[in-house]
């Protein structure tokens, strides 16, 4: 039995001396080739060793970096994980397989191999790089942090560290320090694509679009076929309201990348924009289909139905239940509990208003009237700004808050820590699913009473939000009990900052004109094809009648040509209809001098441009829809004494406007009364309509006090 046992091992022995000179010649060919960039040659050398020596650690191992190059991911994670299986111990193994697992997205996985490789070997500083990258992949923006420092203590030369490093301090809205870290990428290594795709949205986040569109630019320049040049570049566009313009750089994007989950939202956006709600409702439905929990997908299909014809109200709450189900939920249930809050429910309290809107943007006109009339004795406000953007407007609402802080850069962590921190009371968030919203703030519930009102105002669908502010005709008592939020009454759902000082009001303009002008003053994405058909139809029935549009997206010629080709496809001549671009607020209201009668659009109607026109002194029709993005302009008419321009069909908004048209007499004596009318209403009077909202704010302390729900 020795016998055989040792003529078993030396005859293993042979055999492995035999491979050892078949496979010596073979690795130093198979690396020859790799050295000099042959990479195919390479590849093949490497198969054709393992043919022979399957366990064969370098062989393995470089094959396996070699297929993670080529993005072959799956087999490279099998190569690499048969290398580590034969060589645990080899830290530039491990740290190989973690960037395979990256690639296929087991992100878990990939943190793991990456901190094995570290363990090996504690000043790996590409390995903490690495470690950085998957971090931010898996929201561990401070774990990324701290593993980017790692890196970069070892060696600050590492461009992808400092890369990593900034797009870490942009995920932590850390914006200027973010660019200091890209800057130094940059400086190490000039043409970094990453490096300057992520300046470019960092640039973006502060508003610097000249910059952030340099940057974009160099991407697009450097590296043609990476989608994210594009991508930057039409975002900047659609912020700069170029949304024409940004159209063909999203479908080139989206052409490099069909499973580019952004793109296609911006597509969606743009789409909206242009009036095409179909196609937009389509590109944000292929942006869920691809990331189900994409938070910019639902928030964008939230917003997208407000142009929805046959949208139900349950439809509304419906899409605002998923963001809930999947984001807010999540988001809550690691949320910090109790509050300290005294329940004295006399004593003066503390209101907190988030928004991004405390500056020259039309939210603000509406909003403002209350944070200025708040009865002082038994309210202190704290305002919590969410954009960097800041002008005239923005130093007014600093002087009216007692306190104010800039959350611009601050993370929702952060935001709802200092909430809790200020004593915050009553928490109210004014922009609902709108653009720059912190909706995650409210989902951690850092206040014990929390509203949602005017910046949208057509509920959140957070549990953790308790009131809703709206009125009845906004939101009818029969579909109450479908929102997440209690609704409160107010006079009107949004009211408005009174007219600048030296803002004139002239007479009706078809006393001097000979014919009536209609004036629509709403954004063109609130136009749709069925408000074109009814208002060309009511431009025949008024002989001589002229249609005037404003919209700052008139500036774009492809978008006029767009809308005056929809009219011209129902009978209206391009010769009766007049365009306006943008312009300052002051000549914005003059504008209304030049209307007659004002032309509300639907589904989606106005707000603050119906206010507007009413307060030149211009009557508005409107047509009352479902949900209340449909009956925003009846509920405001309502609320001033205006009932009987509100129409329920199309037929009946045709008839109103016609037939007022024909009273031009009527038209003037109502244009002179509805300044008076307006102050008269308590939906138009500042300090009577904030009395009521500081009524419903005590209203709902005193039942928090009381240990009632909200009801």
């Amino acid at each position: 039995m020795g016998n055989g046992v040792g003529q078993r091992a030396f005859q293993n022995a042979r055999i492995q001396k035999r491979q050892k000179a078949e496979v010596t010649p073979l690795l130093e060919r198979a690396l020859h080739l790799h050295k000099a960039g042959l990479l195919t040659e390479a590849q093949a050398a490497y198969r054709q060793l393992l043919e022979l020596a399957p366990d064969q650690f370098v062989a393995l191992h470089l094959l396996g970096v070699l297929e993670s190059q080529a993005k072959n991911y799956q087999q490279a994670e099998i190569l690499l994980s048969r290398a580590v299986a034969v060589d645990p111990r080899s830290p530039e193994a491990q740290m190989s397989r973690g960037v395979a697992l990256n690639g296929l997205q087991r992100h878990d996985e990939a943190r793991e191999s990456y901190k094995k490789a570290i363990a090996l070997r504690p000043n790996y500083a590409v390995a903490l790089s690495n470690l950085g990258n998957v971090c931010l992949a898996l929201d561990l923006h401070h774990e990324a942090l701290e593993s980017f420092d790692k890196a970069l203590a070892i060696d600050g030369n590492l461009a992808d560290a400092h890369n990593g490093r900034g797009w870490a301090l942009c995920s932590l809205r850390d914006y200027g320090e973010a660019i200091a870290s890209l800057n130094r990428a940059l400086s190490i290594q000039p043409n970094h694509v990453s490096a300057l795709t992520n300046r470019a949205a960092a640039w973006l986040e502060l508003l610097r679009f000249d910059e952030a569109s340099a940057d974009y630019n160099r991407v697009i320049a450097l590296a043609p076929d990476n989608a994210n040049g594009w991508y930057g570049r039409a975002t900047v566009l659609v912020r700069n309201k170029g949304i024409a313009g940004a159209l063909p750089d999203c479908e080139k994007a989206l052409a490099i990348n069909p499973a580019f989950f952004q793109a296609h939202i911006l597509l969606g956006q743009c789409l909206a924009g242009l009036g095409r709600v179909d196609e937009a409702h389509a590109s944000f439905d292929r942006a869920l289909a691809i990331k189900p929990d994409f938070e910019d997908a639902i928030t964008n299909k939230i917003f997208a139905l407000d142009f929805v014809a046959d949208a139900s109200v349950a439809q509304h709450q419906q899409a605002r239940q998923l963001w809930w189900e999947r984001v807010g939920a999540k988001i809550a249930s690691a949320a910090v509990g109790p509050h300290d809050n005294s329940r004295d429910p006399d004593r003066r309290l503390v209101l907190g208003y988030v928004s991004s809107d405390f500056h020259a943007h039309s939210a603000a006109f509406i909003f403002k009237p209350v944070l200025q009339h708040h009865d002082r004795t038994q309210f202190e406000t704290v305002c919590y700004s969410c954009s960097p953007k800041a002008d005239a407007t923005t130093g007014e609402f600093q002087g009216i808050a007692d306190r104010w802080r800039d959350a611009s850069q601050w993370t929702d962590d952060r935001l709802a820590a200092q909430i809790r921190a200020d004593g915050i009371d009553i928490l109210i968030d004014l922009s609902g699913h709108t653009k720059g919203h912190r909706l995650g703030v409210f989902a951690r519930k850092p206040a014990p009473v929390q509203v949602h009102g005017w910046g949208h105002g057509t509920g959140t669908g957070l549990r953790t939000i308790d009131y809703l502010f709206s009125d009845p005709v906004a939101i009818p008592f029969a579909v109450r009990p479908l929102f997440a939020e209690t609704v409160v009454d107010l006079p009107c759902f949004v009211t408005l900052v009174p007219l600048p000082d030296g803002i004139a009001r002239a007479p009706a303009p078809a006393i001097s004109n000979g014919f009536i002008t209609f004036g629509v003053f709403n954004r063109i994405s609130k136009i749709s094809d069925e408000a074109v058909e009814v208002w060309s139809r009511i431009l025949e029935q008024v002989p001589g009648s002229r249609l005037l549009i404003k919209d700052f997206a008139l500036d774009d010629r492809l978008v006029r040509d767009n809308l005056l080709a929809r009219f011209a496809a129902c009978r209206l001549p391009a010769e009766r209809v007049d365009l306006l671009g943008a312009t300052s607020r002051t000549e914005h209201l003059a504008s209304f001098n030049r209307v007659d009668i004002g032309l509300d659009p639907f589904p989606q109607n106005g707000g603050v441009s119906t206010w507007e026109a009413l307060q030149m002194g211009v009557p508005v029709v409107a047509k009352l829809g479902n949900s209340l993005p449909s009956r925003a302009a009846g509920s405001i008419l309502t609320a001033l004494g205006l009932p009987d321009w509100v129409a329920n069909s199309d037929e009946a908004y045709v008839e109103i406007a016609a037939g007022r048209g024909s009273q031009i007499g009527d038209l003037q004596n109502l244009r002179c009364e509805l300044p008076g009318q307006i102050r008269a209403a308590a939906a138009g009077n500042p300090v009577s309509y904030t009395q009521a909202v500081d009524d419903a704010y005590r209203a709902m302390w005193k039942r928090y006090c009381n240990g009632r729900s909200p009801q």
